[in-house]
């Protein structure tokens, strides 16, 4: 069985050489080839960063298997394309200071809402931790492949994994106590309720099956309601990386990724995976 190999974008600043140093390091994790990729508008351009980018890479990891790809094209459409056939895809980002509704502009952004498989975004005013421990954002059993994710990135990492339950349901509030908006609320909230019971329950089921499969592996799970971003922040204080499903909504102008995601790859204290629904592939990892 071959195991996908992982790609790499670069572009010469220090914020590439940051995710560099990270896709790197998950090859060597993985034992197989790193791809580094320089998208231009002039492949002359690509030579000397792919050149510097290859050097770094041998120096610390004289045992890594390399290829350089330069390419023409915006660079998150080339590492979108290339890394269908990936096993993950990472990218550096500067980090935002406020929310976006639309994905326009950055690249990480750009990639986390069109790309097929893992993608790994790492912040480029985050330095490298060593905490030995995993964080999984779950919401149900759509998130099935984000959890067999995380299972085995805490496998090759031998650390432990966080597991938070979030519940992103709102419950409506009645604008005024009269019977009709009594009974619809609590109509709603009893849906809710029952809705948010059956993906607790599912997402067990899923993390029973994979704890199974790695019974080596320490988990500790936690389930928060409101304020699901901010615990989810606050606990990427402590992890090495956190992975979470990349639920993404069609919109007018394009894909739409949901609040928790965005608040993530703006704020988050640690690099963060996204791994898109029916999209991963355990086997190849």
């Amino acid at each position: 069985m071959t195991t996908r190999h992982v790609t790499v974008g670069v572009d010469g600043s220090l914020i590439a050489v940051r995710a560099l140093d990270r896709a790197a390091e998950e090859a060597a994790l993985r034992g197989t080839v790193l791809e580094i990729v320089y998208a231009v508008a002039d492949l002359d351009e690509a030579g000397p960063v792919l050149a510097s980018a290859v050097s770094r890479v041998r120096k610390r990891h004289p045992d890594l298997s390399v290829t350089a790809v330069p390419a023409v094209g915006h660079p998150a459409q080339v590492l979108a394309t290339l890394g269908r056939r990936a096993a993950l895809t990472v990218v550096g980002t500067r980090g935002f200071g406020g929310v976006t509704g639309l994905l326009f502009g950055s690249v990480s952004l750009r990639l986390a809402a069109h790309t097929d498989g893992p993608l790994l975004v790492v912040r480029g005013d985050h330095r490298p931790t060593g905490h030995g421990e995993v964080l999984l954002a779950i919401e149900g059993d759509a998130d099935v492949d984000a959890a067999a994710y995380a299972f085995a990135e805490a496998e090759r990492r031998d650390a432990r994994l966080w597991i938070l339950h979030t519940r992103t349901h709102r419950q409506p509030a009645p604008e005024a106590p009269t019977p009709v908006l009594v009974g619809r609320t609590t109509r709603v909230q009893d849906s809710i309720g029952r809705r948010t019971s059956a993906e607790k329950v599912a997402a067990g089921h899923a993390v029973a099956a994979l704890q199974e499969k790695y019974p080596q592996i320490g988990i500790e799970t936690r389930t928060v309601g409101s304020g699901a971003a901010h615990a989810l922040l606050e606990a990427t204080r402590a992890v090495d990386v956190v992975v979470i499903a990349a639920h993404r909504r069609p919109e007018r102008l394009g894909l739409r990724l949901g609040p928790v995601t965005h608040a993530l790859l703006h704020r988050a204290h640690c690099p963060v995976v996204l791994v898109p629904d029916g999209q991963y592939d355990e086997s190849h990892t």
